[in-house]
């Protein structure tokens, strides 16, 4: 169970869990990042796709050749995913009966406050990927964390977001809340993450048999690790 101190969320339709508004996430799409994924690994890949979502980042993987197995634990999300193998499901529960090329984490869910969860998530990266593969987590930069400020900022689509409420309960934790506006339409998602800086990001990997192996691109927002073997 997800600590409503960590996550809330509000608004009109279902919200998960961590506070995730399905029917704004249903509307989102890529910015670049399938191809991002898609360049960092083999042909045809398997992926194993954990906290899918409404599949803003599945639907373009398929595309790409790949075959993805999507996990979240909202059915309400998993319900707008088509083309791929859905599986609702808890992260931290997880148990598959086979192994994956790719194992992703991404949106930011690496960054939960809650050390024990993380450590979990950790894990079942690991227990999922197979011995040759690799697991490539998201996380925000730990510059981003020191310097952000409240924002609003006006999409193409007619979509606005707002960050606010800003502070942060201990030097590595950041709460605040994110707001989302579409025509008369408003959800909020009020999260506690904590900044993972590299050493301690590599140590959280390693203690659960999974290397650092380096980023995906020059800013560090996108982790690449491999499983220990042997």
């Amino acid at each position: 169970m997800i600590s409503r101190e960590l996550y809330h969320g509000t608004g009109p339709g279902p919200v998960t869990p961590d506070g995730c508004a399905v029917d704004y996430y249903a509307m989102l799409t890529p910015n670049g990042e399938p191809e991002l994924i898609h360049a960092a690994i083999p042909e045809e890949a398997s992926i194993l796709e954990l906290g899918a979502g409404a599949g803003r980042i599945t639907h373009s993987l398929l595309a790409l050749g790949h075959e993805v197995v999507a996990v979240d634990e909202s059915p309400e999300m998993l319900a707008h995913i088509k083309g791929a193998e859905t599986v609702p499901s808890p992260i931290q529960s997880l148990a598959l009966p086979r192994k994956f090329d790719v194992v992703l984490l991404m949106s930011f869910v690496i960054e939960t406050a809650d050390d024990g969860m993380r450590q979990t998530f950790l894990r079942t990266c690991r227990e999922h990927v197979a011995d040759g593969g690799s697991v490539i987590l998201q996380r925000k930069s730990p510059e981003w964390y020191d310097t952000v400020e409240p924002f609003e900022r006006e999409a193409e689509d007619g979509r606005v977001v707002r960050m606010t409420g800003i502070s942060r309960p201990e030097p590595h934790l950041l709460r605040a809340t994110m707001e989302y506006t579409v025509g008369d339409r408003r959800w909020t998602h009020t999260f506690v993450s904590r900044r993972l800086d590299d050493d301690f990001l590599a140590a959280e990997l390693d203690a659960a048999g999974l290397t650092m192996s380096g980023f995906l691109e020059g800013n560090r927002e996108w982790v690449s690790a491999l499983p220990q073997v042997g």
